[in-house]
């Protein structure tokens, strides 16, 4: 049971992303089912989970249970995959999600379930809340037609009651219609609502967070903003997770498939509102672990039947004797070949240098900052320009969603892009972190990615490291290890750290070469980077041959 503490809404954040989930509740069920839930428990479960090859980092070095919790009392426990008392238990709704044929349906099924409050969120007496977070954002969604991360994070997150949803469904419209610029209604929009929310804090003088001991009320907002903003964030990747929704970058909004409404609508006219056993735990835990419920569009046989004939030219003759689970599979079929073709066809435009105006303009909106998930879009545009140099097999490890989109970044546990030209492999990692952040989340798993995929192909490999600006100790820690003979990491590393201005350098030269560059004058590039690296006194001297290779390259 936990104490909510919060007066604004709040959603679960911890995975961020919802497909790291299934192999951290896996790995859970299966070394530790049937045990207590406590410190010993939490302290061996993130240990292992460190040593596993699909988790990055090692959690907190001075509270290891506590980084065990936060990673499966949030969303894991609060979603119902998996029980924790009295031991450790996967549930139905768990085992459907990590060995089910369609773990974003599960998903879905579960964002409708979450409440506040609950046996396991319980307020305070100054806090009054009363709904589904989640079912009420895609209320929000549908009736305005779409709704923008900042919208979200303004408004949205004063939704504590579901009765008071009209109120808020008029500010945000309100909103929308002010004028004035941009930036300037937004921040002000938020700070008033903030201090509106926590004015008894502010009044009382209670300003001093756990972050800081700075008591201030401008660091309390700031906090406070961050915090809103966090929950916002989660709430949108939550929800493109069930492929419901799309995420408009450039906009930074949320919106309902074309080809969804009817499930969406279908929701919202037949899921309860109300949050239900609200003290009742063992009532709660039956209704939140049952992997059926609620009902879906597609649990219909009549609705499954009619989504099919809408993408098919299947009849209703041809489909009357199929069960609802053979009906849902066959769908399934449909969609992701349609989805393998459409980015078939991209790939085939790609490589026609078609579309390189829209990656050059990808590459300078992503500089600028003007998408919502700029990480996803930076691995992305990136595959696409390494599939336009072509000349080999090009394997972007994001995910797409049934639509053929980004949906979200590749694993920790794996390069973010893999070239294979045959005779060598080409690591392609890419990063939007800056300053020492980069150095401390890129410099060991850049360099661990490189000597798995050398030792998994056994071919001269090379690697390419892509960031706005490379940190001065990223480029010092690739100049080192370049130099170094480690056996973990397969020997001497071959890695080319490019600013992304350089690496934007080799595409348009690539553009404007004779003819489409082979992969042997890619390999002629790499090389000459790792033999101008070993001509350098120190790692400032290679970075300006590295200069000098991009500019020349094809020239």
């Amino acid at each position: 049971m936990a104490k909510v503490k919060n007066k604004a809404l709040f959603f679960t954040t911890s995975p961020r992303s919802p497909s790291k989930m299934i192999p951290e509740i896996k790995l859970l069920s299966e070394k530790f089912g049937g045990r207590k839930w406590d410190k010993n428990s939490q302290i061996e479960f993130m240990e292992l989970l460190a040593q596993s090859d699909f988790f990055e980092g090692g959690g907190s070095k001075k509270d290891k249970a506590f980084s065990a919790r936060d990673r499966i009392t949030r969303a894991p426990k609060s979603l119902g995959f998996i029980n924790l008392k009295p031991c450790i238990e996967l549930t139905d709704a768990g085992s459907e999600f990590i060995f089910g044929k369609r773990p974003q349906e599960i998903f879905l099924r579960q964002l409708l379930k979450f409440q506040i409050p609950s046996p396991y969120h319980v307020p305070t007496k100054a806090v009054k809340f009363f709904v589904k977070p989640y079912l009420e954002i895609m209320r929000l969604i549908r009736d305005l037609r779409g709704i923008s991360f900042d919208e979200l994070k303004i408004f949205g997150m004063t939704l504590t009651d579901y009765r008071n949803y009209d109120s808020v469904l008029e500010k945000i419209r309100s909103f929308r219609e002010t004028g004035g610029r941009y930036e300037e209604k937004a921040y002000t929009a938020l700070n008033n609502i903030l201090e509106e929310i926590y004015s008894e804090d502010i009044a009382a003088g209670r300003t001093k967070t756990r972050e800081t001991a700075d008591a201030s009320l401008k660091k309390f907002l700031r906090t406070k903003r961050h915090n809103v903003r966090d929950y916002a964030d989660a709430c949108f990747r939550y929800l493109r997770y069930t492929q419901l929704f799309a995420i408009s970058q450039r906009n930074r909004s949320i919106e309902v498939y074309p080809d969804k409404v009817k499930d969406l609508d279908f929701i919202l006219e037949t899921v309860d509102r109300n949050p239900v056993f609200i003290s009742e735990t063992e009532s709660y835990k039956k209704y939140l672990f049952d992997s059926t419920t609620p009902r879906l569009y597609s649990d219909d046989r009549g609705n499954a039947i009619d989504s099919l004939m809408r993408i098919s030219d299947y009849t209703k003759n041809q489909l009357a004797a199929m069960s609802i689970v053979e009906l849902k599979d066959l769908r399934d079929s449909i969609v992701s070949t349609r989805r393998d073709a459409k980015i078939k066809a991209e790939v085939e435009e790609i490589k026609s240098y078609a579309l390189y105006t829209e990656i050059v303009d990808t590459y300078n909106e992503i500089i600028s900052d003007g998408y919502y998930d700029t990480p996803l879009m930076l691995e992305y545009n990136t595959w696409r320009a390494m599939t336009m140099l072509d000349g080999g097999e090009i394997k972007g490890n994001f995910k797409f969603d049934d639509a053929g989109q980004p949906l979200s970044t590749a694993a920790g546990n794996m390069a973010d892009i893999e070239c294979d030209y045959g005779d060598f492999v080409l690591a392609v990692e890419v990063t939007m972190q800056r300053g020492s952040r980069q150095y401390e989340s890129e410099g060991e798993p850049v360099a661990r990615h490189f000597g798995q995929i050398k030792k998994r192909t056994g071919k001269e490999t090379y690697c390419l490291f892509i960031a706005p600006t490379v940190n001065k100790a990223c480029l010092a820690h690739f100049f080192a290890l370049n130099k170094m003979e480690i056996a973990y990491y397969g020997g001497r590393t071959k890695i080319i750290p490019l600013d992304l201005e350089q690496f934007m350098k080799l595409v348009d030269n690539s553009y404007n070469y004779e003819r489409r560059p082979t992969a042997q004058e890619l390999k002629f590039f790499l090389d000459e980077v790792i033999r101008q690296e070993e001509n350098s006194a120190n790692e400032l001297e290679w970075a300006e041959k590295i200069q000098d290779c991009v500019t020349n390259w094809l020239d």
